[in-house]
């Protein structure tokens, strides 16, 4: 079952977070900003209340969460029912396809990255952002995961991990940056991203979809 009673019941606590973090907040979409493509059919799997998509212009959205897509609505975005595992789209209909932190809420990984690669067109790209799990931030959350409300039933990943799943999905040019450098209560500015893993606790990842279809 997707995890999303934490969200339903305490999403005013979730939204806190970001105003709370503002500037961890603007440094992680600033990093996931790069890899979206300035033109093109985009869509957010789990798009929550819009907190990535509406900034990076991105009108459709798909979220389990009742609650958050009544957030999505308010906020002019169109977002729709719907599991990451069994993505309620269309074969090859969108140029890009965005995740965000989701990867860790989902029942069947590699599923829902295959669900990705399925509903993208030939030379589309996934973009998923994630907390790594061999960073600081990733270290913190993990030993306080019985403490937290949204990530007690997490599964977190590390950067190599989720390259693995973009792999077996079939993607390729894979490439990464990362921001969040140090602790979030060190986070005092708007961070710049820079390429690579291993160093930052916030990683996106972009996959291209062949320009052969998947078929």
């Amino acid at each position: 079952m997707p995890k999303i009673k934490p969200f339903d019941k305490y999403y005013e606590a979730y939204e806190n977070w970001f105003e709370q973090n503002r500037y961890a907040y603007e440094s992680e979409l600033s990093a996931v900003r790069h890899f979206i493509p300035d033109t093109g059919k985009g869509i957010e799997i789990g798009s929550g209340s819009g907190r990535f998509s509406i900034p990076l212009g991105i009108k459709e959205g798909i979220e389990p969460s009742f609650s958050m897509r009544k957030l999505a609505h308010k906020a002019g975005m169109e977002a729709i029912f719907g599991l990451a595992e069994h993505l309620p789209l269309a074969d090859d209909s969108y140029d890009f396809a965005l995740m965000v932190t989701t990867i860790c809420f989902v029942d069947r990984p590699q599923q829902s990255v295959n669900e990705m690669y399925r509903v993208l067109k030939p030379g589309g790209y996934a973009v998923i952002g994630f907390v790594d799990k061999e960073s600081p931030v990733g270290r913190i959350y993990q030993e306080n995961k019985n403490k937290s409300k949204f990530y007690r039933d997490a599964h977190f990943f590390s950067s190599e991990e989720v390259k693995d799943l973009l792999v077996k999905a079939g993607f390729s040019n894979i490439e990464f940056v990362q921001t969040i450098f140090g602790k979030l209560t060190d986070v005092e500015s708007v961070q710049d991203f820079k390429e690579g893993y291993g160093e930052g606790s916030f990683v996106v990842v972009r996959g291209e979809k062949g320009e052969e279809s998947s078929e």
